[in-house]
């Protein structure tokens, strides 16, 4: 297959044929990872496997990658504060 780079906005925009991303199994919309061969002389696009949400706007795996590597989990006693009954 061949086909033309084209311009789009400040980049350069690729379209796609429908039977490659057919065959990849890629939707529109889908998010993909595109990166170059160890050679430099070919790109490589992937499709990215996302989990789905359950709830929320955050997933699990998100929010662990963005804690910082040094964190430690630690008890805290808050004492009471006023009449609670625990």
């Amino acid at each position: 297959m061949i086909t033309k780079l084209q311009a789009w906005g400040n980049s350069q925009g690729l379209r796609l044929p429908k039977a490659l991303l057919t065959a990849l199994q890629i939707e529109p919309g889908a998010s993909v990872e595109i990166g170059l061969s160890p050679g430099k002389d070919a790109i490589i696009l992937k499709p990215v496997v996302v989990a789905p949400r359950v709830r929320g706007r955050h997933r699990i795996e998100d929010l662990v990658a963005a804690m910082p590597k040094d964190y430690k989990a630690a008890e805290f006693n808050w004492d009471t504060q006023g009449r609670e009954t625990w």
